[in-house]
């Protein structure tokens, strides 16, 4: 039986699209600058993935998501004609910081955190992930990063790490996750996985995700859902 839950933040926990569109939209329209803020949200979340891997083969050495977000935002505000000072730049990176959760999520969590330790395990950096989860009322019992390793999920290091940290097996720690490619990662390295759909994380023309593709170990609906599932 498992102990912990790992939780996946970005689009399983937390509305990522709807909220950085939102700060991008108001950011626009308070410097006179007509863009489409749901196509500059969709593009800065496009170079999450290649700009960790930089990292993660390599090519430079580890540097917190909340640099690589900033950088991939000052090459998106030249490419849209948005000016923004330096002071102005560092705020709209935090709108990573003020992430929407879903509407199960806190009280999805609130019910598995009777029976079961949670910590997120994110890509996100340490700060990043506790500022939105005081702002969201995330429950967490620990604020497990990838940045404690110096690692991006896939990487090894980052399940089999927050499972020692945990001081626990990874047979007894769970990965919760709306992307199939995470629990397949969680789940080569011994822990049980959890999946729950987020059909709306990338929007109404969403493909990738729609469904489990994998032999996970719970299959939920939601968070509400799985606390059932989970007798919480």
């Amino acid at each position: 039986m498992h102990v912990a839950m790992l939780f996946d933040v970005f689009g399983t926990c937390v509305d990522w699209r709807t909220s950085v569109t939102r700060e991008v939209a108001a950011v626009a329209k308070a410097k006179g600058v007509t863009l489409d803020a749901a196509a500059f949200a969709d593009a800065w979340r496009a170079n999450y993935q290649p700009s960790m891997e930089v990292v993660r083969v390599g090519k430079r050495a580890y540097a917190p998501l909340d640099v690589l977000h900033r950088e991939t935002l000052v090459t998106l505000c030249a490419q849209y004609g948005l000016r923004l000072s330096e002071a102005e730049t560092d705020e709209l990176n935090f709108a990573w910081h003020r992430l929407d959760p879903w509407r199960d999520t806190v009280a999805g969590l609130d019910r598995l955190r009777k029976r079961f330790i949670l910590s997120p395990l994110s890509n996100g950096n340490v700060r990043l992930l506790v500022d939105m989860a005081r702002r969201a009322k995330l429950p967490w019992d620990a604020v497990l990063s990838t940045e404690v390793f110096k690692a991006y999920k896939p990487q090894q290091q980052t399940y089999l790490g927050a499972a020692a940290m945990l001081g626990l097996p990874p047979e007894q720690v769970m990965m919760v996750a709306a992307h199939n490619s995470d629990l397949r990662h969680a789940q080569s390295h011994g822990l049980k996985t959890a999946f729950v759909a987020r059909p709306t994380e990338y929007g109404p023309n969403q493909k990738i995700d729609l469904a489990p593709d994998g032999d996970w170990t719970f299959v939920a609906r939601d968070f509400v859902h799985l606390a059932e599932m989970l007798g919480c």
